[in-house]
């Protein structure tokens, strides 16, 4: 039961405020998290409420600290295996996960090995499949036997993207295989994918993608345009969304920017926080709030109060958070 003060606090601010809206979860929409260590407020902007985020990951196999307050059911986290071991029997990857799901907390699903197409020195993890194929089976194939539903390795949006994976679907096939008469297939539940690039290009990959892959769900687990001006950024975000929304095969995406723009590999326009640590308005959408009008280059430092949108107020109500614009 709510508290008399806090309705009464809230029937005072709605009696000043018009109209009011409720931001709803969006089962779809996630974070791609990477904590700013210099700026630790930075990592709590994405889960203040209201937030349509339903889930994060953090390129690693343990949750992040910073979102230890919410429940697997308000805010998924999902592990990843970043790299693979040198050690194709290595099952350090194995034993967190377990550890997490004995410890209580509820892992549905867990992603692998991010762009092993390419090389570290561009973001990559760089496995040969091969290996990549001796590690899914040491480490992932038991998640899988478990309940646990589990992602292909996110390729680039490279040529070699489907190629490498291929080869490593073909590799992990061999592997559980009992001879050709028995031939088996390695478990798998989605597909993530990467594309950095114009608008035009995702649409294609996506659907290059959705057609090797024809029955199974896609993630685009990481996606933006890449050193553009703001008004071609924009506009590619405004168009990815409402594309990735509407596409049914795409179950996840995760947009990567949140960060500051002067902590952005991908250049400043491409970050959904400026060089302050405000909410841009490319960040202030992806959270479906209203533009705020600061540019990526602003060096204003934020506030908790400018972290909600210009001109709105949010509060939380029985379980639901509840957002009003002010007049």
């Amino acid at each position: 039961m709510t508290p008399p003060s806090t309705l009464s606090w809230l029937a005072a601010v709605l009696a000043l405020t018009s109209p009011a809206v409720a931001t709803s979860a969006h089962p779809k929409r996630g974070l791609v998290f990477t904590p700013n260590a210099d700026h630790g407020k930075d990592n709590y902007i994405w889960t203040r409420p209201p937030t349509p985020l339903t889930w994060y990951y953090n390129y690693g196999a343990s949750p992040s600290i910073v979102f230890d307050n919410l429940t697997q059911s308000a805010f998924e986290f999902v592990p990843m295996l970043w790299g693979a071991p040198s050690d194709a029997n290595d099952t350090t990857f194995l034993t967190t996960v377990q550890g997490l799901i004995s410890a209580g907390t509820n892992i549905s699903h867990v992603m692998t090995f991010n762009e092993p197409d390419t090389a570290t020195d561009y973001g990559g993890s760089n496995v040969d499949p091969t290996l990549a194929a001796k590690v899914w089976v040491s480490n992932i194939e038991p998640l899988s036997k478990a309940g646990v539903k589990v992602g292909l390795p996110a390729c680039t949006g490279g040529w070699g993207g489907l190629p490498w994976m291929r080869q490593f679907l073909g590799n992990c096939s061999a592997l559980i295989s009992a001879g050709e008469k028995n031939k088996r297939n390695c478990t798998f539940d989605f597909v993530p994918l990467h594309w950095y690039g114009n608008f035009d290009g995702l649409a294609s990959h996506v659907g290059e993608w959705a057609g090797a892959f024809p029955n199974t769900s896609l993630w685009v687990t990481e996606y933006n345009y890449d050193n553009q001006d703001l008004a071609t950024t924009q506009s590619f975000f405004n168009s990815s969304v409402q594309l990735l929304d509407s596409w049914d095969q795409v179950e996840r995406y995760s947009f990567f920017g949140a960060f500051r723009s002067t902590k952005s590999n991908v250049g400043a326009n491409a970050a959904m926080l400026s060089a302050g640590g405000q909410l841009t308005d490319m960040g202030a959408w992806y959270l479906d709030r209203p533009a705020t009008g600061v540019l990526p280059s602003s060096t204003k430092e934020s506030s908790g109060a400018a972290a909600l949108g210009r001109g709105w107020i949010g509060v939380v109500l029985g379980g639901v958070a509840v957002v009003a614009l002010l007049l």
